[in-house]
């Protein structure tokens, strides 16, 4: 029995209440601020920290996977998601609503890899691209509606109500249980070497994240990639076995698409933040704002069909080159839409992201988990979806950074370069997949 299409739009529903911990909150950081007592500038600190743990813990739960299966991770990454949303949300005093976050992003960091390794361990060929591109679909539907939902819920519950919203993904894994395999090679955990690679992890998401933030960000950030990465080198050559398997660092394939595909989150996160801020900007309500993404969100619906089809047609590598170019465009799109202030212009920009997006995350996954072997695919696709989500902050962190000096529409050209870029490095894969095995 097939169960690849019920499976998927539940793991993708569950990956976009996760990234509804970013997309959804930010809308409550001005009345949690007045709440709280504290400065809106202050209050950025929740999204800070929230994408800084999600991004220093998704390879982790990948190897887990490889040592003990998904069913014991994702179990517990899901109930920390929920845990940590509650705290957020009854917290008394910033401080603690803070240690909320960490704990919640530490928890939802679990979901985009297991999510992942679920589908790309239960279905093979055609089935798993069209799983992976319904998996990406939903989860630009959920991820993209959180803005809305977030408005909404501010306006009836307030602020906590928002930081509450991802408790709703412990009502999701019930009915994905089934699929969850609690196998693994039960080997070893390497904590030193997971303990390097999360060291950084931090320096590069602190980086990326600091010109949005504050100068002490780049400061340890770049402390904490100096140190990081020489010590995850000399460890892995130590360890060719251990937390990152040498296997998958010489994998050229998986590092250039997993690279590539970065860039596609980094376009669909800054117009997620330079959308809204241009609108409110002119006096549009927060809701208001939230109409306008769904069109966007409601994209997702239709792409993971046409997604796999493409796949199975051009391959991973030319369909993520396509998805870059796309996405490229969009960018484009939605920096003439800000620059003429054309609210249309910006919803079609992010229609066409959003359906990139849709294409370009199923084919890395493809790409990833062709090219990785069974006993270290969890931990590759950890890393790919590592690179992955900081492609994310580092589109959030250019239009918020650049913004105060070259304004929306520049910080958004800028970024359009990123995906043209990452499509020209594909090009040994695309040409080595149409030339065919053996020739």
């Amino acid at each position: 029995m097939d169960d690849s299409r019920r499976v998927a739009t539940l793991v993708g529903v569950l990956f976009g209440i996760a990234s509804m911990g970013s997309s959804s909150a930010a809308i409550a950081l001005a009345p949690m601020a007045q709440d709280l007592g504290i400065e809106v500038s202050t209050a950025v600190w929740t999204i800070s920290l929230y994408v800084l743990m999600l991004g220093v813990t998704t390879a982790l739960y990948g190897r887990i996977s490889d040592l003990v299966g998904v069913r014991a991770p994702l179990a517990a990454g899901v109930g920390m998601m929920t845990a940590g949303a509650m705290l957020a949300a009854l917290a008394p005093g910033y401080e603690l609503h803070l240690v909320g976050r960490l704990v919640q992003g530490a928890g939802a960091a679990a979901v985009p890899t297991l999510g992942v390794v679920v589908l790309t361990a239960r279905y093979d060929g055609p089935v798993r691209s069209l799983a992976l591109g319904r998996l990406a679909g939903m989860a630009a539907v959920v991820g993209g509606l959180g803005p809305l939902g977030g408005g909404l819920v501010e306006a009836t519950l307030g602020w906590r109500g928002v930081m509450a919203v991802p408790m709703l993904g412990l009502l999701v894994l019930p009915w994905i249980w089934h699929a969850l395999d609690s196998e693994g090679v039960r080997g070893r955990l390497d904590v030193v070497g997971a303990c390097l690679v999360a060291l950084a992890a931090a320096g590069l998401v602190l980086l990326v994240q600091s010109p949005s933030t504050d100068v002490v960000f780049a400061v340890a950030g770049c402390a904490l990639l100096a140190t990081g990465v020489p010590a995850v080198v000399l460890w892995v050559r130590r360890e060719p076995g251990g937390f990152l398997p040498l296997v998958v660092v010489r994998n050229a394939t998986l590092v250039r698409s997993a690279v590539a595909a970065a860039a596609l989150p980094a376009g669909w996160f800054a117009l997620l933040v330079a959308a809204p801020a241009v609108l409110v900007l002119e006096g549009w309500e927060p809701w208001q704002v939230g109409l306008l993404l769904v069109p966007g969100a409601l994209t997702g619906f239709f792409t993971p069909r046409l997604s796999g089809r493409l796949i199975e047609r051009l391959g991973a590598s030319a369909s993520l080159a396509v998805a870059s170019v796309g996405g490229s465009l969009s960018l484009v799109l939605a920096a003439v839409g800000v620059w003429q202030l054309w609210p249309p212009l910006l919803t079609l920009s992010i229609m066409l992201n959003t359906a990139c997006f849709s294409l370009g995350q199923p084919a890395l996954l493809r790409a990833v988990g062709d090219s990785a072997d069974a006993d270290v695919r969890g931990v590759a696709l950890g890393v790919a979806m590592l690179l992955f989500l900081t492609g994310g902050s580092v589109g959030s962190a250019v239009v918020g950074g650049l913004n105060g000096v070259v304004g929306y529409a520049v910080s958004l050209l800028v970024l359009a370069a990123l995906p043209l870029l990452a499509a020209a490095g594909l090009q040994p894969d695309v040409r080595a997949h149409r030339r065919g095995p053996g020739r």
